[in-house]
């Protein structure tokens, strides 16, 4: 986990100065926005990770997430992580979030975050008290839609210990769901060159994720898109391609199902049915997609 803030990355000043023309000639006009009528037997959500650094990448990305809300409501956005960079500094909340989602915000798009190493260094309590983080002031905590449809399981792995741990065994055995849902930042596959697979979590978390039928899990961490095989019936995927700089993948990797090196986020649909997915580049192009059964 990095122990301080790599300011060779991003001039913090610089973006503050420039975020907002960025954002004006990048994102869509908040008054132009027109959106469809929610459909209520389906939960539609985002996922991401790696996001918060003002480039102008994440401004492409958060501009698909809005046309994505402008074709077919959003009912949430969730995260995988790394929300502020470089250290949770809640000086850089408007440049790198308040800013780019302001028409999903302003049409009361909630977000819900879990925490990265970037967040942690500095900025843990404030994000977990940030209101339009949604956290409650927890680290971890748990999301119910659709009367028992599905649950969102918003781990805090960067600080995962045997009260987390037992927090979350009892809440997994006492979830209904018909979809259980874990998000964590350090992914437990990964064939990311920078970071891939944190063992060490595995170890004691998939136990967890195994036993109680966990469909679905996702992370961050590593700067790529990846979809793996099912491990021990669990999909997993990495999206950690928000807006931070691109890492790279190991194209040989036994468990990659799927995988792209781009800035990209999640649109996911559940129904009782199965869940669909469609990861959307930049630029709008679908890189991948499949629907789980």
């Amino acid at each position: 986990m990095d122990k301080k803030p790599d300011q060779s990355l991003i001039s913090r000043r610089e973006v503050i100065k420039s975020v907002g023309a960025i954002a004006a000639s990048t994102l869509i006009n908040p008054s132009s926005l027109i959106t469809a009528t929610p459909v209520k037997n389906k939960i539609r959500f985002i996922v991401f990770g790696d996001w918060g650094f003002g480039s102008t990448e994440q401004l492409k990305v958060a501009k698909q997430m809005i046309l994505a809300h402008q074709n077919k409501p959003i009912d949430l956005v969730l995260t995988v992580g790394d929300n502020i960079y470089g250290t949770g500094n809640k000086e850089y909340y408007r440049p790198f979030f308040e800013q780019p989602y302001a028409p999903l915000l302003n049409d009361n798009v909630k977000f819900f975050a879990t925490l990265g190493n970037h967040d942690v260094i500095e900025g843990r309590q404030d994000e977990i008290k940030y209101p339009l983080f949604n956290m409650g002031g927890r680290e971890y905590y748990t999301i119910a839609r659709g009367q028992g449809l599905v649950e969102f399981f918003m781990l805090d792995v960067t600080n995962l210990g045997n009260q987390q741990l037992a927090w979350l065994e009892n809440s997994l055995k006492a979830s209904k769901a018909r979809w259980k849902i874990a998000l964590y930042h350090y992914p437990i596959y990964s064939s990311g060159t920078r970071h891939g697979s944190a063992l060490a979590l595995r170890k004691v978390l998939e136990p967890l994720l195994v036993k109680y039928k966990v469909n679905i899990a996702f992370a961050g961490h590593d700067h790529i898109y990846e979809r793996t095989f099912l491990q021990n019936g669990i999909q997993h995927f990495v999206t950690g391609g928000g807006g931070a700089p691109l890492y790279d993948i190991d194209l040989k990797s036994p468990i990659r199902a799927a995988s792209y090196v781009g800035w990209h986020f999640m649109l996911v649909e559940i129904d009782d049915k199965g869940v669909a997915f469609q990861v959307i580049s930049d630029s709008g192009k679908i890189v991948d997609s499949s629907t789980i059964k």
